[in-house]
């Protein structure tokens, strides 16, 4: 169960894959953005490559949790990955994914240049790991509180 995650942006996408067991998430690389049509070219490089049995694309939502403009486009080209590669797509909420990628470099004290080279890779590893973590939790059996004895 291989998952590969994007991070759409409007000059790159991020892209992450997890390994095998869907516990780890590991950045692959950025895509420069051109056209469509080219940006799905690409990404069928890396889906040949990597093999993912579904893939899971970062929609950024509104504070009202409404989806915007730019989250819009993006699930129109969700959609396109879908129909193109017939393989299963998910959308998560990417919300604060580069903000938390941006602070996590800065501590890590990358110049200005090489934070702008892996930002949105680093945001589609984000987006991965908080949509396996709560996988995780979805499969972990709760403990009920309220038991009688």
């Amino acid at each position: 169960m291989r998952i590969l995650a994007l991070d759409v942006g409007t000059k790159t996408i991020g892209i992450a894959v997890s390994d095998e067991l869907g516990i780890a998430a590991h950045g692959v690389t950025t895509i420069r953005r051109t056209e469509s049509k080219r940006d799905l070219e690409a990404l069928r490089k890396i889906i040949d490559d990597y093999k993912p049995s579904d893939i899971l694309v970062g929609v950024p939502y509104n504070s009202d949790g409404r989806v915007g403009k730019r989250g819009e486009e993006i699930l129109k080209f969700g959609e396109e990955i879908k129909e193109t590669f017939s393989i299963s797509v998910e959308f998560w909420d990417e919300s604060f994914s580069t903000v938390s990628a941006e602070k996590m470099l800065l501590e890590a004290d990358l110049s200005r240049r090489k934070r702008k080279k892996i930002i949105d890779k680093m945001a589609a590893v984000f987006i991965l790991e908080g949509y396996l973590e709560s996988k995780r939790q979805m499969s972990q059996p709760r403990a009920d509180t309220d038991e009688e004895e």
